[in-house]
């Protein structure tokens, strides 16, 4: 039987050890302090940011949401970027991706102060990532790596294999699996023989953001299976394919209109892995609870309290 990696016992675990840090903080100088901007009105943005609000709250932290219109321009974004910049009680700011097409995404992420980017995504924090130098971690892979520790899955001269290049999974995931020693491979679409690459894994990490696609021929047998994807299936045939005509999950798809699946086939990990995370409750939980420690952790350099 396969060991279910929980997310959510993970985030819970951390966000308890923040607890002190945060009243530490709080009885020598203040709260830390995160702003989140969040332009325009995207459903799915507006869930994220107030799941990242609510969890400030909850650990006693100080949040600010910062609400611009879908018009703004690149310049007007980055005068509110330059503010949170100079405002010395805010430790963190995340700006909340998508943005509008009229605006300059690279430009807006380049001018959030290095110090402050809690999303890990500022060159030199990428390039602190390289040289194993403190700075803020991208959230999702410092979440997958949390999760393999505390569930004492060893890293340290394993095979590890990343499906997935992007510079906010991909890429970083594979320089922290690097940094724990692992032999870390990078897969993705131009990758000949894929299938027989991810075999090789002892730690497989899926994060190319396609629903299903890593299937039972993609994992050997006792690997650990990490699946960061999160896709929404939109038709009860793509349910039933992949889900093997569960019962349970057809009925979770006539209720609500859609059902949540990772890159990997559910089944075929739940069979062929030792331990994995599934869709929803795995990897997710992880990001908000990085984020509040990175938040933490740039309070604590900034405040000089340890």
């Amino acid at each position: 039987m396969a060991q279910i990696i929980d997310g959510n016992k993970v985030r819970d675990e951390i966000k308890e050890e923040l607890k002190p840090r945060i009243a530490r903080l709080a009885a020598q100088k203040r709260v830390p302090g995160l702003a989140v901007v969040l332009v325009g009105n995207n459903p799915a943005s507006e869930v994220y940011v107030r799941n990242k609000v609510k969890t400030c709250q909850d650990l006693g932290m100080r949040s600010e949401k910062i609400t611009p219109p879908e018009s703004i321009t690149t310049e007007e974004l980055l005068a509110i970027v330059n503010q949170l910049n100079a405002r010395e009680e805010v430790d963190g700011i995340l700006v909340q991706l998508p943005l509008p097409k009229q605006v300059d995404t690279k430009r807006i992420l380049l001018a959030v102060a290095p110090e402050k980017d809690v999303d890990g995504f500022h060159p030199y924090n990428v390039g602190c990532l390289v040289a194993a130098l403190p700075a803020p971690r991208a959230c999702t892979p410092a979440g997958v790596i949390q999760l393999l520790k505390r569930y004492q899955i060893p890293i340290s001269g394993k095979r590890a294999v990343v499906v997935g290049r992007s510079d906010i999974v991909g890429k970083p995931a594979a320089l922290l699996l690097l940094h724990e020693h692992a032999t870390v491979t990078i897969c993705h679409s131009k990758t000949p023989d894929l299938p027989g690459v991810c075999r090789e894994a002892d730690i497989l990490v899926a994060a190319m953001g396609r629903p299903a696609m890593i299937t039972g021929d993609y994992i050997r047998p006792g690997a650990t299976v990490i699946d960061v994807g999160t896709n929404s299936l939109q038709t009860r045939e793509e349910v039933a394919r992949i889900f093997r005509n569960s019962s349970e999950r057809l009925a979770a798809f006539d209720k609500r209109g859609s059902v949540l699946v990772g890159d990997v086939d559910p089944i075929d990990m739940a069979e062929k892995a030792s331990a994995y995370t599934p869709v929803p409750g795995g990897v997710g939980p992880l990001t908000i609870a990085m984020l509040m420690v990175n938040t933490v952790e740039s309070a604590e350099r900034r405040l000089g309290v340890c």
